[in-house]
């Protein structure tokens, strides 16, 4: 009995002795680190890019294309009808990505890190614009702040919104370049604090022309240009904000890897088709194919690319005949989207690398100085030169993204020549009016494949005229997104707070800066 009691004491002790041991060193033992609590920002920033700009791009292909009718399907084409439920996207992706946001700006603003919180701050305001300008009111005051016991966000006006944006991007311009870490993981600029800073002036003068008629943005947009060395904006295609795909999975453009059909639902529309050759622009063969019956390969003549009509019904759309002619109908007869944007399995000539997600770029800043100049919002420069520079620009861009795609028999006949300039349609000349129709057909050509810009940018303008196909559900253009039906279900308080505000959450109503 005796020894057992030794022994049973004994074992207490070193028990007593692991339990202390455990007990002492519990939170250093029990931190795993191959699963880090914090990451730094240079983890963090790639994911925030590759996200927003997989969201744009992916947007632009489903319906930013098609609903200012660059493109039109052919197959399943409830998005090309209006028939337009609540859309989960870029809503959930985006907050999701903004949570990484304010973890860059948290860590990295402890560090003294004003270059990762500048391009965290340009980030987040490019999402809640893109966000904004689909929804209206939205999260934003009390957005990602679950660790601190917002589960249930009250909606923001998208005026306040706005001003959030703006203020956003002065600071970060004025944080860029503040200190001198190096901007490791920036997938985007690769470490060039001066772009950064271009891209957030820029998204500046974006944002002001978004809201010019409901505030004048004249004296914000002047002190921007008036004073470059301190607001520098993108200043030529090098500038632009666009992101570079890679050769090797999985990195390739958007489309580079998706299936044949697919791709082959989305087709030239007439609407383009029309304004292209109407313009004699050589862009048509960089935002299209020839058609597979003309047999012209890769370039043809203008009369071997045809569009077919937006929002026709499927059994009216995949055997539409541009020429009119039953026997000469369906996908054969219709041009596809460009090489320049091709799937690998539906062209030997695809490219992994030519096409880039555009998030904003020159051409598009030069049309908001054009309009801004034309307006009067702005004393610097000239509107004339503002415009040309922007249809300049396009080419140039198209050029230079045809021949890095090894498609050098389009890069070789896509710039037009002076004659281009001279033409009526083109000339910048007429009525003020007339010259900001022609700034606004201009910037919508350029906006091919640009997110949803094209769209934002037309519910602003209504340049050009653009009327919803025959068998669409609804007799207007849509105008904006419908919340996701988990907002409607998880933060029901708040989203009925929100609609009572701003609206009926339909398609049709119209966000605040969207003045009738």
């Amino acid at each position: 009995m005796k020894f057992i009691k030794i022994k049973f004491l004994g074992a207490l002790a070193v028990l007593c002795m692991l339990t202390t041991s455990c007990d002492k060193d519990f939170e250093e033992i029990n931190q795993n680190p191959n699963s880090p609590e914090t990451v730094s920002s240079a983890l963090l920033l790639p994911n925030v890019i590759r996200s927003a700009a997989n969201e744009i791009v992916g947007k632009s292909w489903g319906i930013g294309n098609v609903v200012v009718q660059y493109t039109a399907k052919i197959q399943f084409t409830n998005e090309d009808r209006y028939n337009w439920g609540p859309e989960g996207n870029p809503y959930s992706v985006f907050y999701n990505a903004l949570r990484d946001v304010n973890n860059m700006i948290n860590i990295s603003g402890e560090r003294g890190q004003n270059n990762y919180v500048g391009a965290a701050k340009v980030m987040k305001s490019l999402m809640y614009a893109f966000m904004t300008d689909a929804y209206g009111d939205l999260p934003y005051t009390e957005a990602t702040k679950a660790k601190e016991g917002v589960n249930y966000p009250k909606f923001d006006r998208q005026e306040v919104i706005y001003q959030g944006i703006l203020a956003e991007l002065a600071e970060a311009n004025q944080l860029l370049g503040s200190s001198s870490e190096n901007l490791e993981g920036d997938i985007l600029f690769q470490g060039d604090v001066m772009k950064w800073r271009k891209l957030a002036n820029s998204l500046r003068l974006r944002a002001l022309m978004r809201l010019s008629d409901r505030i004048d943005p004249s004296a914000a947009m002047q002190a921007i240009v008036s004073d470059p060395v301190n607001h520098p904006i993108i200043g030529s295609n090098a500038d632009n904000a666009a992101l570079q795909y890679l050769q090797d999975v999985p990195n390739q453009h958007y489309l580079y890897t998706t299936r044949s059909g697919s791709f082959d639902e989305y087709r030239l529309s007439t609407t383009m088709e029309g304004v292209l050759k109407a313009y004699n622009d050589p862009r048509l063969y960089a935002y299209a194919q020839p058609t597979n019956d003309s047999g012209a390969g890769i370039l043809g003549d203008p009369d071997d690319y045809a569009g077919v009509p937006n929002g026709l019904a499927d059994e009216n759309a995949y055997g539409y005949s541009p020429s009119g002619d039953p026997n000469k109908g369906g996908s054969n007869y219709i041009s596809r989207v460009g090489l320049l944007f091709s799937c690998l399995t539906c062209s030997e000539h695809a490219s992994p690398v030519g096409f880039q997600t555009m998030l904003i770029s020159y051409s598009e800043v030069q049309f908001i100085l054009a309009e801004a100049r034309e307006r009067g919002f702005i004393s610097v420069g000239d509107a004339s030169v503002y415009y040309q520079n922007g249809i300049r620009a396009s080419f140039n861009y198209y050029e230079s993204r045809l021949r890095i795609a090894n498609l050098n028999t389009l890069a070789d006949v896509i710039q037009p020549g002076e004659a281009y300039f001279s033409q009526s349609q083109v000339v910048y000349e007429g009525s003020q009016e007339e010259k900001l129709q022609k700034i606004g057909m201009q910037k919508w050509l350029a906006l091919f494949f640009n997110g949803l810009e094209g769209w934002y940018d037309w519910r602003r303008t209504g340049i050009p005229a653009i009327q919803p196909g025959p068998a669409a559900f609804i007799a207007t253009v849509p105008v904006r997104f419908m919340y996701p039906t988990g907002v409607q279900a998880l933060n029901r308080d708040n989203y009925q707070a929100a609609v009572s505000v701003q609206g009926e959450d339909r398609i049709t109503t119209r966000v605040w800066w969207d003045v009738e």
